[in-house]
C-alpha cells in the first residue's frame, strides 16, 4: 500500500522532523508544505496494520510530530 501522510509539525522542530523521518525505512518521500499541514510523507506498508504500527511506533514518536 502507498499512502499519503499529512503531518502538522512544531516549526522549531521541521527540520530535525523531516531528518528523521527520512530514516524511517517505510518513508519514501518527505515534501515541506504550507497550509494546515507541514509535512507530507509518502509511505510504503505491506497492510493497514503496519501502517497503524509505523504511525504508533515511528512517526508519532518523533519530536515535534
Amino acid at each position: 500500500m502507498k499512502l499519503v501522510v499529512h503531518i502538522v509539525v512544531d516549526p522549531r522542530s521541521l527540520e530535525d522532523v523531516c531528518r528523521h523521518l527520512t530514516e524511517v525505512e517505510e518513508v519514501k518521500r518527505v515534501y515541506e508544505v504550507t497550509g494546515e499541514y507541514d509535512v507530507f510523507t509518502e509511505v510504503e506498508v505491506n497492510s493497514v496494520e503496519d501502517f497503524r504500527r509505523l504511525l504508533k511506533e515511528k512517526i508519532l514518536r518523533i519530536a515535534g510530530v
